[in-house]
């Protein structure tokens, strides 16, 4: 188990914080052992909800060139379909993976191929199981072009909490199945949108792996 890199200036206001409640309680509460230990309890509490939100777990992938595996940990929480504007401008299958607070936030290539498409777009902080967040939140668009022809467009999008989405891709970069592509802080959701003629592999309210879970299938 590692820390990720994002999570290291996270890490250091929390460090900073923790020392501060320690200094304040231990020279102005001394009568009062229990003030103390809360202050103890909290900052532990902290530290320790930081450095699992950014656990980076060592998973291995088995790299198959017909499965499209899960970009995210999380919950699948939508499967439809609709009409893509942004990029296709025309009808997809849309698979959302809702990132809770305790789950791993790095975000996965769920296919190989080339780097199509990288945009950002600032918008609201809507939570993430709205039906505008895909639309109106802050968030990222990536298209994956497969070496079969075919492109998978995927979404990181920004919740109520997520104020922070870090996206590495760069059009014309080598996207290798299960590498990083970025990291959403604080829980969120990523979209995926693919071709009509896939089968999907998973089903509604089933928990998914990042790097680890087949969620669909070239046919």
């Amino acid at each position: 188990m590692k820390f990720h890199k994002e999570g290291i200036p996270s890490l250091i206001i929390t460090l900073i914080v923790a020392a501060i409640i320690n200094f304040l309680t231990l020279h102005f509460f001394t009568a009062y052992p229990l003030i103390i230990w809360i202050g103890y309890a909290l900052s532990a509490f902290l530290l320790i909800t930081i450095l699992q939100f950014f656990r980076n777990p060592k998973r291995s992938v088995i790299i198959n060139e017909n499965n499209i595996i899960a970009p995210a940990d999380g919950k699948v929480v939508v499967i439809e379909e609709v009409t893509e504007n942004e990029y296709f401008k025309d009808k997809r299958i849309q698979l959302s993976i809702f990132m809770s607070p305790i789950n791993v936030h790095i975000n996965r290539y769920p296919i190989s191929g080339i780097v199509k498409y990288s945009k950002y777009h600032p918008g609201l902080f809507l939570v993430a199981w709205h039906p505008k967040s895909s639309t109106d939140n802050e968030r990222t668009t990536i298209v994956v072009e497969h070496k079969n022809g075919k492109e998978v467009l995927f979404r990181q999008i920004a919740g109520a909490m997520a104020r922070r989405i870090v996206n590495y891709s760069k059009e014309g970069d080598a996207a290798l199945q299960g590498d990083e592509f970025g990291f959403i802080k604080f829980g969120s959701r990523v979209d995926i949108l693919l071709p009509l003629d896939i089968k999907i592999n998973v089903s509604l309210e089933q928990p998914v792996k990042g790097r680890q879970t087949v969620i669909a299938t070239f046919e």
